[in-house]
C-alpha cells in the first residue's frame, strides 16, 4: 500500500467516529510521546519482549505519528528523507561507520 493510501485509510478511520475533533497537534504529539512508552515498556524487564505486543505498540506509534503528520500537512516520506540528508551530513560513513558516537565527537 502507498503511502497516500494508508493516509487515505487513517482519515477514512477518522472521520467515520468522528475523531478529527480530538486531534489537535498537541493532543497527538501526546499521543505518540505515551504509544512510545508503552512500547519501550514491552522492553522494561528483557530485551525478549513479546513480539505481538511490540507489534501493535508500534503500529500505534506509527498511526499518531501519520496523523500528526497529516494534520500538519507534512508528508511523511518528504520529512523522513530530508531528515536523513541532515543527519547523513552530520554522520559521514567514513567517520560514523560501527560508532554511536554523537555527531559533535567524531
Amino acid at each position: 500500500m502507498s503511502d497516500e493510501g494508508l493516509r487515505g485509510e487513517i482519515r477514512v478511520f477518522v472521520e467515520e467516529r468522528d475523531w478529527a475533533q480530538f486531534h489537535s497537534p498537541e493532543n497527538l504529539a501526546k499521543s505518540i510521546s505515551i504509544e512510545a512508552g508503552e512500547l519501550l515498556e514491552c522492553f522494561q524487564w528483557t530485551p525478549d519482549a513479546d513480539i505481538d505486543r511490540v507489534r501493535s505498540e508500534l503500529a500505534d506509534v506509527l498511526t499518531y505519528c501519520h496523523l500528526l503528520a497529516d494534520r500538519l500537512g507534512f508528508d511523511p516520506a518528504e520529512i523522513i528523507r530530508e531528515k536523513l540528508a541532515i543527519t547523513r551530513d552530520k554522520y559521514p560513513i567514513d567517520q560514523a561507520r560501527g560508532r554511536s558516537t554523537k555527531y559533535d565527537q567524531l
